[in-house]
């Protein structure tokens, strides 16, 4: 049960590094950018996610790990791995609230020219 959290966590992590997308290049100095790297930065984002009320507060540390992959995207293959990786992960995660997703880069002050959905057009 635990693991299955653990993952759970992971998928939510790497939605919101796509919800980042605009910009991902290494999310530590220097390091390739891996699909497991982002879960991990964007696991915070899951309990958020998979709460339905509206009035939930959003844990700093997911607003963290979603400006930490949006800055780290440097060019377009970068941003694309993010969000095939996002894409993948929320469409395996049960119980995500889509419109908390969509809204999420906003409400963390980030700034994309689109919304996070299960559905994104990653070549774009």
């Amino acid at each position: 049960m635990a693991s299955s959290i653990v993952l759970k966590i992971i998928y939510l992590a790497m939605m919101i590094m796509c919800i980042m997308l605009g910009q991902i290049s290494s999310l530590t100095q220097g390091a390739p950018i891996t699909c497991g790297k982002i879960r991990i930065t964007l696991a915070p984002c899951l309990s958020y996610l998979r709460r339905n009320g509206g009035r939930d507060l959003i844990p700093r540390k997911c607003c963290h790990g979603v400006k930490k992959v949006n800055h780290g995207t440097k060019n377009k293959q970068d941003r694309q791995s993010v969000c095939k990786c996002i894409k993948r992960t929320t469409q395996n995660v049960k119980g995500l609230n889509l419109k908390k997703l969509a809204n999420l880069p906003q409400k963390c002050g980030v700034k994309l020219p689109y919304k996070l959905s299960p559905s994104m057009d990653c070549n774009k």
